[in-house]
């Protein structure tokens, strides 16, 4: 049996094209879901529907899914060993990437980080749960998602749900803030017992996947700030010490921070001059550009990408003994690149993310999710809004999961604007028939 392909679950009764391989199927799978089309509705940083140019959650993740194919392809001709599939967490298929790429956000809330972390908050606070968009990716994939024929989800092989799986733990395990809820863990456990995974290690595709989503958050959201205006391409920004000691407060107060990463590092200097190169390097080639805002603006974008990309290497993990993805200069890992990354991503949330419009705009989702919450979470009364296609799946589950997760379920389903339809629906005096709003 190869194991990469092998699927949890036997769906051989559900009728798929016999002439494509299973990764194949898994794209299309991924390709043709509600899932997927859903996130066109949900935000990137500037809420969906601001605009017909700025990212959704749909744009980002194909992005990243082309960064990410690429940057697989190139790895597969530089590192013999790949070819050697001597394990099958050690090898990078190009499909395999391009499909976690794909589903890498499925499962964020309307709204972005700010639903994430009040659903979470909302969940914990009164129910003991916890919410996190990395685990309900598998929610969706492994249970939520409905595909003819299948209870199962999508059921995606082995590769690509370990290929999406770049926190390999069970979320709900104390002092555990990232990973997998338990009830799709003990699935995800069993691919992982069944490769022989080293504990806590991901595969070679999740680790790929995870770091050209860093460099799509890097390069694609700082294009999106300049576009609207939010990132003032001048000196007065660049050379703002306010500016610089918010970045190192975002890099600091980050969960993933790694004091080590940083040790004997003068942080004020190198943010400072990781600033200092980006607007020099955005001066030049505005220049070339016959300073046209709108192609500079894309090639700053695709520059900086190709700087990222073609760093993208393999070295061994001396504290794990697997393998790492990461930067990689002259056969070790290039920390500098590393931190100029994470410098980047700070400077898009600390003049985005922190602008004081979108920070309303934050206030008015994390309202109005409360308030659905407060409609949707106990039974007797949720039961008779809920759709009926959600009951049934409840029901038919019963014993599994309780009614919260599926208040969280479904309010985590929704886009930006069905949310806001839904919440107008109960909360905003208006006139109409029902069935004209749907």
């Amino acid at each position: 049996m190869n194991v990469r392909n092998m699927r949890l679950y036997d769906t051989e009764n559900v009728h798929s094209g016999d002439d494509r391989d299973e990764f194949e199927k898994d794209y299309a799978r991924l390709i043709q879901s509600p899932a997927l089309r859903r996130l066109q509705g949900k935000s990137q940083v500037f809420g969906a529907g601001s605009g017909d140019y700025y990212r959704t959650r749909l744009t980002h993740s194909l992005e990243v899914s082309q960064i990410a194919r690429e940057v697989a392809r190139r790895l597969g001709k530089s590192y013999p060993f790949l070819s050697a599939k001597a394990h099958p967490g050690l090898m990078i298929d190009p499909e395999v990437v391009e499909c976690a790429a794909l589903a890498h956000d499925f499962g964020h809330p309307p709204f972005g980080h700010k639903g994430e972390e009040v659903l979470n908050r909302l969940l914990w606070n009164e129910h003991g749960l916890k919410y996190e968009g990395n685990a309900q990716n598998f929610r969706i994939l492994m249970f939520l998602e409905k595909r003819a024929g299948s209870d199962s989800g999508l059921d995606l092989t082995a590769a690509v749900l370990l290929g999406i799986n770049k926190y390999p733990f069970c979320v709900d395990e104390p002092g555990r803030i990232k990973g997998v809820y338990r009830m799709e863990w003990e699935g995800i456990e069993f691919l992982r017992q069944t490769w022989g995974m080293p504990e806590n290690c991901a595969t070679l595709e999740a680790q790929l996947m995870d770091l050209c989503d860093d460099i799509a958050y890097s390069t694609h959201d700082l294009e999106d700030g300049i576009r609207a205006g939010k990132i003032p391409m001048n000196r007065s920004l660049f050379e703002d010490d306010r500016i610089v000691a918010s970045l190192i407060q975002e890099i600091t107060d980050d969960p993933g921070f790694t004091e080590a990463n940083w040790l004997q590092v003068d942080m004020p200097a190198m943010v400072k001059q990781v600033l200092g190169q980006y607007l020099e390097l955005w001066e030049t080639i505005y220049a070339q550009c016959d300073r046209d805002p709108s192609r500079t603006r894309r090639e700053m974008k695709a520059r900086w990408v190709r700087i990222f990309a073609n760093e993208v290497g393999i070295i061994d993990d001396p504290d794990t003994g697997w393998k790492k993805v990461t930067f990689v200069r002259d056969g070790v890992e290039d920390m500098d690149l590393l931190r100029t990354m994470e410098i980047l991503k700070k400077l898009a949330w600390v003049t985005l993310i922190k602008d004081f419009r979108v920070q309303r705009l934050h206030k008015r989702s994390e309202v109005m999710i409360e308030r659905l919450w407060d409609s949707f979470k106990n039974e007797e009364t949720g039961r008779l809004i809920i759709p009926p296609d959600w009951l049934n799946n409840y029901e038919r589950q019963s014993g599994s999961w309780d009614w919260q997760r599926l208040a969280a379920d479904y309010i985590s389903g929704m886009t930006d604007a069905y949310a806001e339809k839904v919440y107008l629906e109960f909360f905003a005096s208006r006139s109409g028939s029902i069935y004209e709003r749907d």
